[in-house]
């Protein structure tokens, strides 16, 4: 007899491709419409799965877990970052958590070297000139949008995990001098590889760096690492680029500091709100401080595809018995 299909309840739309294999090798309920399910329905969904497949919108916060049913064992999220889950309930629970690390690692670095050229040289700003109907651009003069190179200036990454690195390459290549804060130090033949400099303080690293960019998880130990004291330490000259998690960043600070000249700008594709958008940096947008994204950062059909297999081989070792290769325990956050 058949062994019976772990039923498996997928939050998110997610690609044809992925969906369809789901269908196949589990009992799998799909969320055909994409909108997001209220607490509520998170809460009735663990009831009665074996699976859930949330993403980052999802919040499966502790009355989550609480709900869940003696049926649920896994919790297979659809991407890397697992703030938005209660791991440590989870594991009380004998839940297990895993995530997809690694699938998003150089399509996020590309869209954060979009964003380390796009607030320097005034990208949005220039493209919404052309395609404003009540403008009229007057062609070209020797003072009309400048912006300020990046080639020589430094660097400072802070979070120098698989993304982190990614873009130290990137930066190398556009002549950039690296700059890192870690936890520790990476190992001497990638310092070595990518001319980086380590900082074990990072309030003096921020002190010293052009451009800032922030690739570090959302855990509770980095809620607000830049805080409104280290972000006074950013020099006035400088920018900041955020594709990591909103709120690894004080934001309230960040925008009372650029509307103040203290920092020159910055290039968001994250927010400490989300999905909700501070309407002071959309006016900051408008007057070309900052440049806003819509956290598509890894929004690629390639990145999507790779992280829903990742998603489908988490569940089909949990279920086989074999060892997980994307767990994630309390200890690792």
């Amino acid at each position: 007899m058949a062994r019976k299909k772990p039923l498996v309840v997928v939050t998110r739309r997610l690609p044809d491709k992925i969906e369809t294999r789901m269908r196949e090798l589990f009992d799998a309920r799909l969320n055909v419409d994409d909108v997001p399910m209220s607490q509520a329905e998170l809460a009735e969904a663990v009831a009665t799965a074996d699976v859930l497949v949330p993403a980052i919108c999802d919040r499966i916060d502790a009355k989550v877990i609480e709900a869940a049913g003696p049926n649920l064992k896994l919790i297979a999220n659809f991407g890397n970052g697992v703030d938005h889950i209660d791991v440590v309930g989870a594991s009380k629970r004998g839940i297990t958590v895993t995530n997809t690390p690694g699938v998003l690692t150089e399509d996020t670095a590309d869209m954060t070297m979009a964003l380390i050229l796009a607030v320097p040289r005034r990208l949005t700003e220039g493209a919404a000139l052309i395609i404003n109907e009540d403008g009229v651009w007057p062609g070209w003069s020797p003072t009309w949008m400048l912006g300020h190179r990046i080639w020589g200036k430094r660097l400072g990454i802070i979070g120098m995990g698989r993304i982190g690195q990614a873009v130290a390459r990137r930066a190398k290549a556009f002549g950039l001098q690296i700059h890192y804060h870690n936890r520790r130090p990476l190992p001497a033949h990638i310092e070595e590889e990518l001319e980086a400099t380590y900082w074990d303080s990072l309030d003096q690293m921020l002190a010293r760096m052009d451009i800032l960019s922030v690739n570090c998880p959302h855990t509770p130990a980095t809620f607000h690492l830049l805080s409104a004291r280290r972000l006074k330490l950013v020099r006035r000259d400088a920018y900041i680029v955020n594709t990591a998690r909103g709120e690894v960043i004080d934001e309230h600070a960040l925008i009372r500091m650029i509307e103040s000249g203290e920092i020159a700008g910055a290039g968001l594709d994250v927010f400490e709100r989300e999905p909700a958008v501070s309407p002071k940096l959309l006016k900051l947008a408008r007057a070309g401080k900052v440049v806003l994204l819509p956290h598509m950062g890894s929004a690629t059909v390639e990145a999507r595809v790779d992280t829903g297999e990742k998603v489908i081989v988490n569940i089909k070792a949990f279920m086989d018995g074999h060892r997980l290769p994307d767990r994630v325990l309390p200890a690792m956050l």
